[in-house]
C-alpha cells in the first residue's frame, strides 16, 4: 500500500495529514509528488496563509518503507535513486515555500519523517514524540536532508551519535536544543499546530515570506550579503501594501488587516 497524502483545511491553514496508518504513516514515491503538488497550489492561492503537516493516528512518520526498499535491491540503482529524488523535491519545497510550514509530531518521526520534520520552519511535538535515524541499524546512511539539517543546528558528536548509532532523542530534549519549538500534552500535538498557525496567519504574508527566505540563505552569506539582501527585503516591505497598513494600524491601535 503506498498510502496518501490527504489535503484538508483549516480557515486559511492548509492541513497536509500523512495517511499510510497501516505502516505507520511510511513514506512513498506519491505521497512525495502529492506534498510537491500541494505546496505548488498552495503557493499560488491568497486564501492559504500556512501548512502544517501531520501523521494520522499516533504516529507521524515511520520513515521509509523497508519491505519496498528491500524489492528496490532487486530493481536498477536508479529506481531508487529517482525514489530519493522525489523526497528531495519534497523537502526542498517545503525549505523554499514561501510561507510558514509546522510540523505536529505525535509519536515516532523516524527515518525520513524526522527529516521531513526538520524542513519545517516549526515543530510542535507531543511529550511521547521520539524522533530517530536508525538508517545505520539497517546498514543505510541519511536521506532527505536529515545529516544537513541536524549538522548545522546541533554539536558534531551529538549528530554523530544520533545518525552513527541511531539514538533516539525525545521531544523535551530536542526542544532543549532548539530544534522543537513548543512540547505539549500526547494528542494536542495538531491542535497547538494550528494555534500557532493562527499566530501566523494573523501577521504580514509578505514579511513572513522576506524573513524565511533571509533566514534560509543566512548560512551560506557573509554579514555584509545578509545585511544587503536585508536592506532589499526592507524596503520592499514598506513600500509593499501591507508596509502601510501595518505601521498605520500599530499608531492608530487596531487590529491591522494584511493582504
Amino acid at each position: 500500500m503506498a498510502g496518501a497524502l490527504k489535503s484538508t483545511s483549516d480557515g486559511v491553514t492548509l492541513v497536509l495529514t500523512l495517511s499510510n496508518p497501516e505502516l505507520k504513516n511510511a513514506l512513498s514515491p506519491e505521497i512525495y509528488a502529492a506534498g510537491v503538488e500541494a505546496l505548488n497550489a498552495a503557493e499560488n492561492n491568497p486564501e492559504i496563509r500556512s501548512v502544517v503537516i501531520t501523521g494520522e493516528g499516533s504516529t507521524f512518520c515511520a520513515g521509509g518503507n523497508l519491505r519496498r526498499l528491500l524489492a528496490n535491491r532487486e530493481q536498477p540503482q536508479d529506481v531508487q535513486a529517482q525514489s530519493i529524488n522525489g523526497l528531495n523535491n519534497w523537502i526542498d519545497s517545503i525549505r523554499t515555500f514561501p510561507k510558514p510550514v509546522i510540523a505536529a509530531v505525535e509519536g515516532a518521526a523516524a527515518g525520513a519523517g524526522f527529516s521531513l520534520a526538520l524542513a519545517c520552519d516549526f515543530v510542535v511535538a507531543a511529550d511521547n514524540a521520539v524522533f530517530v535515524m536508525a538508517y545505520s541499524s539497517v546498514a543505510l546512511s541519511p536521506d532527505g536532508g536529515g545529516s544537513w539539517a541536524l549538522a548545522r543546528a546541533l554539536p558534531r558528536a551529538l549528530v554523530s551519535e544520533l545518525l552513527m548509532c541511531g539514538e533516539r532523542i525525545g521531544a523535551a530534549r530536542l526542544q532543549a536544543l532548539g530544534l522543537v519549538n513548543r512540547c505539549v500534552t500526547c494528542g494536542d500535538a495538531l491542535s497547538e499546530a494550528l494555534k500557532l498557525a493562527d499566530t501566523l496567519n494573523a501577521r504580514a504574508p509578505s514579511a513572513l515570506a522576506s524573513i524565511k527566505e533571509l533566514i534560509n540563505d543566512a548560512a551560506g552569506s557573509t554579514l555584509s550579503q545578509q545585511m544587503d539582501a536585508e536592506r532589499v527585503h526592507f524596503v520592499r516591505n514598506l513600500h509593499h501594501p501591507n508596509g502601510g497598513e501595518g505601521i498605520s494600524a500599530f499608531l492608530d491601535k487596531r487590529t491591522p488587516r494584511y493582504e
